[in-house]
């Protein structure tokens, strides 16, 4: 094989990016889940055991406008309900609705069965140099869930 010129880089991350993403996609909507894209799972992942909307944008590093518009898709699709805050009752706590977390351990598995193919294709070895690699280069100082300013 040809050794692979470094500027293709962004672009071999992008198309493997897309195909996984695209594959699970297909798996969700086979189980009753049609409509999903990679934001709604960075946004579900992002409010993880709750969090109020303005934290929900910060997690994301977008706007309290952004987040609240992503908030809304995901109460649509029912994935997501807003629960008063106890402790402060002008707050709104964002919670995972059970088919919020059904979603979730679906696309987990999907991700688990698609990397699976991978591993299938081109070994373990290979795969597991790649996760390290891609662990060990960083995130430029940004959390796993944002996504501000890439459009």
């Amino acid at each position: 094989m040809d050794p692979v010129d470094d500027v293709a880089m962004p672009f071999l991350l992008m198309r493997a990016f897309r195909g996984l993403v695209d594959s699970v996609h297909e798996d969700l909507a086979q189980h009753g889940f049609p409509g999903i894209r990679a934001h709604h799972g960075f946004a579900l992942q992002a409010i993880g055991d709750g969090c109020t909307s303005v934290t929900l944008g910060e997690r994301l590093g977008v706007s309290k406008q952004a987040a609240a518009k992503t908030v809304k898709s995901l109460e649509e699709l029912g994935l997501v309900e807003r629960r008063l805050n106890e402790a402060d009752r002008r707050e709104r706590t964002l919670v995972i609705t059970r088919r919020g977390r059904r979603l979730l351990s679906l696309s987990a598995a999907a991700f688990r069965r698609e990397v699976a193919t991978w591993r299938t294709r081109v070994g373990d070895e290979r795969v597991d140099a790649t996760l390290t690699t891609l662990l060990a280069v960083g995130s430029g100082g940004r959390s796993d869930t944002d996504l501000s300013d890439w459009q």
